[in-house]
């Protein structure tokens, strides 16, 4: 069963395990997903004494905004900002920081903003911070095919599609994303009907939309983006985890990350994972959170 916290903004849902004077340990899912992405990871951590939290991003699942008028951003200042004050609501002042894709920018966020409140940082494909005044630059043409779901969104037709397919695109991402993955049916729904939430088109089209300066962000987060686009520096213990199949991220995008991070830094190759890391092979997860925490 979730519970929920009211933060400045929204009303946040999360998933809780492990007893509550533990060290705590916050776990962020990705896009498309939700947190059973740590089903496998958070019971470990709990029987090790870890206080294991495990949010529902903006416009996922239970989580709602508290006020109509707030923007549906889901710009990177945006979930930096949600997860600091997921914190604070808790009062939680220092956790390990865990996350990959949407979720694992969040993490990147908050340890680069305000590095006193990450005791570590587990960042599943490396440094997740978006270079957003690089945006315009044209990757390689394989990394272009990789990502024509973001091109896909910048247009009225991805955001028609994405309305009326959101099972159907997410379910053939996860596919692609995680080529030796094999969830069955049930894994897949328990997640998709996180993508009901009223604002999961807005929030996903607005992302994809402002990471290529396509769209604005919130105003009240603009001093935020100003200092993330100058790609700051992450100065707290680091582990890295990297999927070997991973169909979005591959191996060589996080072989140099190492050069955005200044303190204790590690990078670990899991063989046969792809994108999805944390379902299909939990335990890496668990031993980087345990090592940082040693």
């Amino acid at each position: 069963m979730h519970k929920t916290i009211i933060t400045p903004t929204l009303e946040i849902a999360y998933l809780e395990a492990g007893p509550l004077d533990g060290p705590p340990v916050i776990l962020l899912h990705g896009w498309p997903s939700d947190p059973h992405d740590w089903d496998g990871v958070a019971p470990p951590l709990a029987a090790a004494g870890c206080r294991v939290l495990m949010p529902w991003l903006r416009g996922y699942g239970p989580t709602r905004f508290l006020d109509a008028a707030t923007p549906r951003s889901g710009q990177q200042a945006a979930l930096g900002a949600d997860l600091r004050d997921f914190m604070d609501a808790l009062g939680v002042g220092q956790a390990i920081l865990g996350g990959y894709d949407w979720g694992g920018r969040a993490a990147c966020v908050v340890a680069a903003l305000w590095p006193e409140r990450a005791r570590g940082l587990v960042s599943i494909t490396g440094y997740n911070i978006q270079n957003i005044p690089a945006s315009g630059r044209p990757a390689s043409a394989a990394a272009e095919l990789r990502y024509w779901y973001q091109w896909y969104f910048q247009t009225e037709r991805g955001r028609a599609g994405l309305r009326a397919n959101r099972r159907e695109l997410a379910r053939l991402l996860w596919r692609l994303w995680s080529p030796n993955w094999r969830f069955d049916d049930a894994t897949f729904e328990q997640t998709a009907a996180s993508f009901d939430n009223e604002d999961f088109v807005e929030v996903t089209i607005q992302s994809y939309r402002h990471r290529f300066a396509n769209a604005p962000g919130d105003p009240r987060l603009e001093e935020l983006e100003v200092r993330l686009a100058a790609q700051p520096t992450i100065g707290v213990p680091t582990i890295v985890l990297q999927g070997d199949a991973d169909g979005v991220t591959p191996p060589e995008g996080s072989e140099h990350a190492e050069c955005h991070f200044s303190a204790r830094y590690e990078r670990r190759l899991v063989p046969f994972a792809g994108h999805f890391l944390s379902r299909e092979t939990p335990d890496p997860v668990v031993r980087a959170v345990r090592d940082l925490l040693a």
